[in-house]
């Protein structure tokens, strides 16, 4: 198993806000977040990275406790105004390359892992659901939340924050390791 040391070492190069470690198992499931995919995102039902191609909670909830550990982390951005919904995304970029560097570098020191992070994924211009593969399944980091897992929660239990300002919106990732 990769040590702890080693991660909090790695991220030191990034700009990684708050972090914790902790079990699967320390995670609660919920159906409460999916209805609100369902209802609310405008996402939902068109990319391999949302519900309901990520499978059910249950589904993503038994997948998750596959894994020994979890990693998660935030990250921070500056913006005019968080209610900026456009601005705001313009923003997840950053994040989910340190999503991908630190994933990576948990694979290179011989784990496995999976991670969750921001959102959906927009890789593509054109997500190839629901009529091909995802083209970039090694890329894909499935949003947090569509797998039942309420971030702001796991922020609290961990005492991490959630919110900081009208000014800077905090961004979170999930890493999953074995």
């Amino acid at each position: 198993m990769i040590s702890h040391e080693s991660i909090e070492e790695f991220i030191c190069q990034f700009p990684v806000y708050q972090y914790a470690f902790f079990k699967p198992e320390d995670i609660e499931f919920s159906f409460r977040v999916r209805w609100i995919c369902e209802q609310e995102c405008e996402r939902y039902n068109t990319t391999w990275a949302c519900p309901p191609a990520v499978g059910s909670v249950e589904e993503c909830r038994k997948r998750c406790l596959e894994y020994e550990e979890c990693f998660l982390f935030s990250t921070i951005a500056e913006v005019s105004d968080v209610i900026n919904f456009e601005e705001t995304l313009a923003t997840r970029a950053e994040h989910e390359e340190i999503t991908a560097a630190v994933e990576k570098f948990i694979r290179e020191q011989g784990a496995q892992c999976m991670a969750l992070s921001t959102e959906s994924c927009d890789i593509c211009e054109n997500c190839a659901y629901p009529d091909g593969p995802c083209r970039f399944p090694e890329k894909m980091h499935p949003c947090v939340e569509s797998h039942g897992i309420i971030v702001s929660e796991l922020a609290e239990k961990y005492d991490m924050e959630f919110t900081l300002s009208p000014n800077q919106i905090l961004w979170f990732g999930i890493i999953f390791i074995k």
